[in-house]
């Protein structure tokens, strides 16, 4: 497996999603959620998390989400459609955003 530079990791997972759901699974199963890009795939998710924070990735489960519709004054309009991921993390290992990348 070849490994990412963190600017190209850094493309693929956008952000953290910090929702009830994630907390509830980052204690109980060991899984973080992330914002990621729209085309990437499981692998390229699993090397990005895997370099960006040093951590060991045993499974990786994507959702596509789609956008709501919502109105815009007169208008319809659409938000965009985006992706989420679930990575499960080794156990004994975890991810701390507070503590910045690769710490």
């Amino acid at each position: 497996m070849s490994k990412l530079t963190a600017e190209k990791a850094l493309t693929i997972l956008r952000a953290p999603l910090v929702t009830e759901k994630g907390s509830r699974l980052a204690e109980v199963d060991n899984v973080v959620a992330f914002e990621v890009d729209k085309t990437a795939n499981k692998t390229q998710i699993r090397r990005a998390v895997e370099s960006l924070f040093k951590v060991e990735v045993t499974g990786v489960t994507t959702v596509l989400v789609k956008g709501k519709t919502k109105r815009f004054g007169r208008t319809m309009g659409r938000r965009s459609d985006w992706k989420k991921a679930y990575v499960r993390i080794a156990d004994g290992q975890s991810i701390d955003f507070t503590a910045g990348i690769g710490a």
